[in-house]
């Protein structure tokens, strides 16, 4: 009798064990890689891009499949456009558009492929990336390189870079 009831003890132990196993590891694979905005906004200094994104309506461009790169201008960066210059960019979504995609390579780009030369952008102009010293895309200096998203990768610069 005393061993019929280990062995019924031990079977819901072992039952409850899968189950809690099973659960675990769906909730692992429910968990969703994050997106080039999704990334960008958990950053917590990217608020002023998150909203020219929603302006410009590329939020859902730059969450599809991609691969992007993205040089993202921190809220520093877009603190150094004087404030009536950025509100009139921020009404003006042609122009917008125009300024973010600029920011925007089609690809997947990490620091150890960057190269000096002219790169096209998504814009439909070429920025200009200089090694010299340091990363630079046009006059922007890049700060934080490779912070991977499930679509891209984004590379930190320190100031808004303008289309030719």
């Amino acid at each position: 009798m005393a061993l019929q009831v280990i062995l019924i003890y031990t079977e819901l132990l072992m039952k409850k064990i899968l189950i809690a196993a099973v659960l675990t590891l769906g909730a692992a694979f429910s968990v969703q890689a994050k997106d080039i905005v999704d990334t960008a906004v958990a950053a917590g200094n990217f608020k002023t891009l998150a909203t020219a994104l929603t302006a410009a309506g590329l939020v859902d461009t730059l969450k599809g499949k991609g691969p992007f790169t993205v040089f993202a201008p921190t809220d520093a960066a877009f603190a150094k456009i004087p404030k009536a210059d950025l509100d009139a960019l921020l009404k003006d979504k042609a122009k917008l558009t125009a300024v973010l995609t600029y920011h925007v390579v089609a690809g997947k780009v990490m620091a150890a492929d960057v190269k000096a030369g002219k790169v096209k952008t998504v814009q439909g102009s070429e920025l200009t990336v200089s090694t010299t010293g340091g990363v630079m895309v046009d006059k922007a200096k890049v700060t934080t390189t490779d912070i991977v998203a499930d679509n891209g990768v984004i590379h930190v610069i320190d100031s808004v870079i303008m289309p030719k």
